[in-house]
């Protein structure tokens, strides 16, 4: 017979925490390490009760967040491809991928512990927003918008850098511009490449 403990949780508890974990990834990344516990709950529209009867302490609810806020940014290429061209439907996930920065940036001391005490922590954020981009690809390639020959995790790596150079909320407006310089060169044809050859295109050499 299964115990209680295996039971899922029930549908109000489940609502409870996915208010909590909105208002927390809200309250990170509008005050940062400022965000108190009863401000979150008060927010959420429950008690400070609930709040610490799933989350004893801030790290987990950090750990929570961070998780949380990662699935649901995964999570956003369907509905983006539903709504939008296939590049402007990336275009816009990247804009929220410095959204989703700015509530990491806002719970940073906790959660760089947590990533260096979870070693796969980091790894499986990094798998589940390259499987993102690779859904994104794989449409843009399908229509001939988006180039072939750039996988995934070269585009992860490429906006990974633009975050670490330009990540901070009052550099968002050049943040914003590198994006679209990304955006540019996953998108238009190639007509140089480092090797010297003048006439790349996407992979192959134009005949001359």
């Amino acid at each position: 017979m299964t115990g209680p403990s295996a039971r899922p949780p029930r549908a109000d508890a489940r609502a409870n925490e996915d208010k909590l974990l909105a208002a927390a990834a809200t309250a990170f990344a509008r005050d940062g390490a400022d965000a108190t516990l009863k401000q979150i709950a008060k927010d959420a529209g429950v008690g400070i009760g609930t709040l610490y009867r799933r989350f004893p302490t801030r790290e987990r609810l950090v750990d929570a967040t961070y998780r949380y806020e990662t699935a649901r940014l995964a999570a956003r290429t369907a509905p983006l491809l539903t709504e939008l061209p296939v590049d402007r439907a990336l275009r816009t996930w990247m804009s929220e991928v410095l959204d989703y920065l700015a509530t990491k940036h806002g719970m940073a001391d906790i959660l760089g512990a947590l990533l260096r005490d979870d070693a796969n922590l980091g790894s499986q954020t990094r798998e589940q927003l390259t499987g993102a981009v690779e859904e994104f690809r794989m449409a843009g390639t399908a229509q001939g918008v988006i180039r072939a020959a750039v996988p995934a995790h070269d585009i992860v790596t490429a906006l990974a850098g633009i975050t670490l150079a330009a990540g901070a909320g009052h550099q968002r407006e050049q943040a914003e511009r590198l994006l679209d310089l990304l955006m540019d060169g996953l998108t238009r044809p190639t007509e140089w490449r480092a090797d010297g050859d003048p006439a790349f295109r996407d992979g192959e050499h134009s005949a001359n």
